[in-house]
């Protein structure tokens, strides 16, 4: 819903439909018809419609309007390679090797920053307020990718709040120097411990070492688990158990976790069981997980049998704090994606079926604001409340399957109360760093 904002900045959003779920409800699928008093780049009173003053009213006619979006999980540093360095079968190997020979030959700091800058301006334009991202650290790509991403933290504070995580395969975190030299310079960047396994018969080893290290440099921890097909992944249950047996008492969050949904039943309640226990929060990544898992090396005589997803409602039902995020975006760990809050939304209820009842439905919105804002600490914190900032996402479409339907390309995406432009960058100004033609 395209909308123009009084210059004085002084509105009322009435007859707008808004989620309970962002207002304090939590658990509620309910939409409250309400009026969004702003002024001064603020939410001044959330009323029942009918009852705000203010003189200039916008009358949504019950189109949706939500929190701008938080986005949990990403990897800006990767983001936007596709056309230099595609993934030759789709598989998650084969999008391992290609981004290592990309990294390798063109990860300078100048083209980290521009493919950073041009994600944060895609993500912007949709309605995005917040951002984190994994960044690879496989040396020396350590020492050059931090600066650039805390100059891009700097340049970018007052539109999109980024924090940044420290991604490591095992063979660096079983390294002791190693694992400390990269932890160290996470720590004065200010950031968090991240990782990646899967199957590995040293999981216990490397997931206590992480624990330890965190514990240690006082740093919140985001790990790749089990983002494989193969039911002997366990990287999950060995993450549980070293935050339970240190009595680690930071932050954790687990990403992907495909594996838990090939475990027989038994296992997987097991270790959901152990996770909530270790207070991990969890994190799918339904686009990139769908894009790569049961591909079977590349074979395209053969349709996937599995959606690649984790066990998201059993988690959230058995209590661990849940969100979906969008993952990788044109690279070989997903060739597709924008950074687009809503599309994470709108395919994660497609490809999780967290859609029914559809009654229940707008409870999810959190999972794309609040709960993933919550679990990492952000300062913004994506719910509606009077003295909230007037950060928000306005569509026209009045109930759920209006908004499921369509790409909502025509919504108005406030900040402080401001409508912006959300105008995409072109893709062609990265043709340079391609190898493309002008």
């Amino acid at each position: 819903m395209k909308m123009t904002v009084p210059a004085d900045g002084h509105f009322v959003l009435a007859n707008a439909s808004v989620p309970a779920a962002v207002m304090g409800e939590p658990a509620s699928g309910a939409l409250a018809r309400v009026d969004i008093s702003i002024a001064d780049g603020v939410i001044t009173a959330i009323d029942p419609t009918g009852a705000a003053k203010e003189p200039h009213w916008l009358d949504l006619d019950g189109g949706i309007v939500l929190p701008a979006f938080v986005d949990l999980h990403t990897h800006l540093d990767k983001g936007h390679i596709w056309p230099r360095q595609q993934n030759p079968d789709g598989t998650w190997i084969g999008a391992l090797m290609a981004v290592l020979s990309d990294r390798q030959a063109n990860w300078a700091a100048a083209d980290v920053e521009r493919r950073m800058d041009f994600a944060l301006r895609c993500a912007y334009a949709h309605g995005t307020a917040a951002i984190r991202t994994h960044l690879d650290m496989a040396p020396p790509q350590h020492t050059i990718t931090w600066d650039v991403f805390e100059a891009m933290r700097a340049r970018w504070a007052d539109r999109i709040e980024l924090q940044g995580v420290g991604l490591m395969g095992p063979d660096t975190i079983l390294d002791p120097a190693a694992l400390r030299t990269i932890a160290t310079r996470i720590k004065a960047a200010g950031g968090v411990l991240g990782g990646s396994t899967a199957v590995h018969p040293e999981n216990p080893t490397i997931m206590r070492r992480l624990v330890e290290m965190a514990g240690e440099l006082d740093l919140s921890i985001d790990l790749h688990t089990d983002e494989s097909p193969d039911p002997a992944a366990s990287a999950l249950r060995s993450l549980a158990d070293a935050v339970i047996e240190t009595g680690f008492t930071g932050k954790v969050v687990a990403g992907h976790c495909c594996a838990l949904a090939n475990q027989p039943d038994d296992v997987a309640k097991a270790t959901i069981e152990r996770v909530a226990q270790a207070g991990i929060a969890v994190v799918s990544l339904p686009m990139c997980n769908m894009y790569l898992q049961d591909r079977h090396n590349g074979d395209a005589t053969r349709t996937p049998r599995w959606r690649g997803v984790t066990l998201l409602n059993e988690l959230k039902a058995a209590g661990v704090p849940v969100a979906i995020a969008s993952d990788n975006t044109r690279d070989p760990f997903y060739a597709y994606g924008d950074l687009d809050g809503f599309e994470v939304l709108r395919e994660g209820a497609r490809i999780l079926q967290f859609d029914h009842p559809q009654a229940d439905a707008f409870a999810w919105a959190r999972s794309v604001g609040a709960d993933p804002a919550a679990i990492a600490g952000f300062n913004y914190t994506a719910t509606l409340a009077a003295d909230a900032p007037a950060d928000l996402v306005v569509f026209g479409a009045r109930n759920w399957t209006e908004l499921m339907s369509r790409p909502q390309s025509d919504r108005t995406v406030l900040r402080a109360g401001t409508a912006i432009d959300t105008s995409l960058p072109d893709y062609r100004e990265l043709d340079d760093l391609m190898g493309q033609r002008p």
